[in-house]
């Protein structure tokens, strides 16, 4: 279904938006990438989902894209004996391996690998930050911690250690048998949680061997340190500010966002801004103008992808929720700044065929006026390289590989077609400008009388303008 966009919204599913008709629905309002959490549900419902929004795809004859987000290692603390406490700031309090219930003066922490990573003068943050710890002792099985900021403490509450690396694998013993599942479906997109090093992606790409693109989720100190070499050896790059909002002072997020964009249009990663960006509308119709301002900040900077969490997941809206970011985001690129603030130097061509070629279709189409850049090609990189210059104009993907073309969703601008006139042994350029012409029409992208680019990555190189 044609976009009048380029920005590409990523929708959570969950209670709220799980039943066939709602995720038609969500379709229809303007999601274009799929995400199925697997720190929730299980995996029949899972499957469900991914049927129909398969089913979605073959009646209106396009490629939804679907996510798998792996939950990653959750660090929590035990139980206690009445269930909650109240620490107080200044107290002394112990977290330690011990598993009975605990108290208002310590508590089981059920990970040796955090210990064993502590010093004295570590920070320790518990549910989502709220309450803070430093450590004043510590030792393989222990820890003995000043309440810098107290508050309620209940059962189960999750456990942040910035800037401490943690030796703990990024995909759990759970983590690998949904991974597994997940390939096996057929998403088109695995994200990895908590990624701390280079090594944990390089780790992940092994596992899953190709067989869906790699999402680095980068929601940890450590991962903004190493940040560059990540994005490089990621296929998308997740900017989950949720956790990173918690582990950084929060004035520190905006600026790396930015710099996260930038670092992967120089790359040639899409990049999804995600989290809190509409979180009012969890249970408000409507969104507040801070969290649209939030939206076309990630728009006017660059991003591929917008997503959504539980505001389509588990909110009262999801609906209203994914139509509003859609116009937000259809509006801002309106705004001939939008596209000058896009065309700075993360976006000059590289070094290579497919950045050349893509750089001459780019510029064949601003001064011919086209009205799309038809790409043909069954190389995702070539889609990605092709994109990350940013065309004013959407970028028709045709390609023979449905892998190719349900994988594209992600990328800004991309509108993909599978065909399979590539089979024809008398498949040259005459053959493509045809074939282009028809796709075009036949998707609204262009009437009599426009022009388009055909830019061929398919045999040989070439570009080319062509009137219908």
């Amino acid at each position: 279904m044609r976009r009048y966009r380029c920005g590409k919204i990523v929708s959570t599913i969950g209670p709220a938006s799980s039943d066939p008709e709602k995720l038609e629905g969500l379709f229809l309002k303007g999601v274009d990438v799929f995400r199925l959490n697997f720190s929730h549900g299980v995996h029949e419902g899972h499957a469900k989902v991914y049927e129909a929004i398969r089913a979605i795809g073959k009646k209106y004859n396009c490629h939804p894209t679907i996510l798998a987000d792996m939950q990653g290692p959750k660090l929590r603390v035990g139980t206690f004996e009445n269930d909650r406490i109240i620490l107080e700031s200044g107290d002394t309090f112990r977290f330690d391996l011990d598993k009975t219930p605990g108290n208002t003066r310590r508590v089981n922490l059920p990970h040796p690998e955090i210990l064993e990573a502590l010093h004295v003068g570590t920070t320790l943050l518990l549910d989502d930050g709220k309450l803070r710890f430093e450590v004043t002792a510590c030792g393989k099985d222990y820890a003995d911690v000043k309440v810098l900021v107290g508050g309620p403490l209940s059962n189960r509450k999750g456990v942040n250690v910035p800037q401490v690396k943690l030796n703990i694998p990024i995909l759990t013993e759970k983590d690998q048998k949904d991974l597994q599942f997940a390939l096996d479906l057929g998403v088109d997109w695995v994200a990895c949680s908590f990624v701390q090093t280079v090594e944990d992606v390089e780790n992940a790409k092994k596992l899953i061997n190709g067989r869906a693109g790699v999402v680095s989720k980068l929601e940890k100190p450590l991962a903004i340190k190493a940040m560059e070499p990540i994005i490089e050896a990621s296929d998308a790059v997740m900017i989950a500010r949720g956790d990173l909002g918690v582990e950084m002072d929060p004035e520190e997020v905006p600026p790396i966002q930015r710099r996260v964009i930038n670092t992967c249009h120089r790359m040639g990663r899409p990049v999804i801004v995600a989290t809190q960006m509409l979180e009012s509308m969890i249970s408000s119709p409507s969104p507040t103008r801070a969290e649209i301002s939030d939206v076309a900040t990630a728009v006017y900077s660059g991003a591929d992808a917008t997503m959504l969490s539980a505001e389509s997941a588990s909110g009262q809206y999801p609906f209203e929720a994914v139509s509003i970011m859609s116009r937000t985001v259809a509006h801002v690129e309106s705004d001939p700044y939008c596209q000058r603030r896009l065309e700075d130097d993360t976006q000059l061509p590289q070094r290579t065929t497919i950045d050349a070629i893509s750089a001459a279709a780019k510029d064949a189409a601003e001064y011919s006026c086209a009205t799309a850049i038809v790409l043909f090609t069954d190389n995702f990189e070539s889609v990605v390289r092709c994109t990350r210059l940013r065309p004013r104009i959407p970028v028709v993907l045709v390609t023979s590989s449905v892998r190719v073309a349900s994988k594209s969703g992600l990328c800004y601008g991309v509108y993909a077609v599978h065909e399979n006139i590539f089979e024809n042994k008398e498949f040259d350029t005459s053959v493509m400008s045809k074939a282009a012409k028809d796709i075009v029409k036949e998707h609204k992208f262009a009437k009599v009388g426009d022009n388009i680019v055909v830019l061929n990555d398919l045999k040989g190189h070439s570009v080319e303008i062509c009137q219908l």
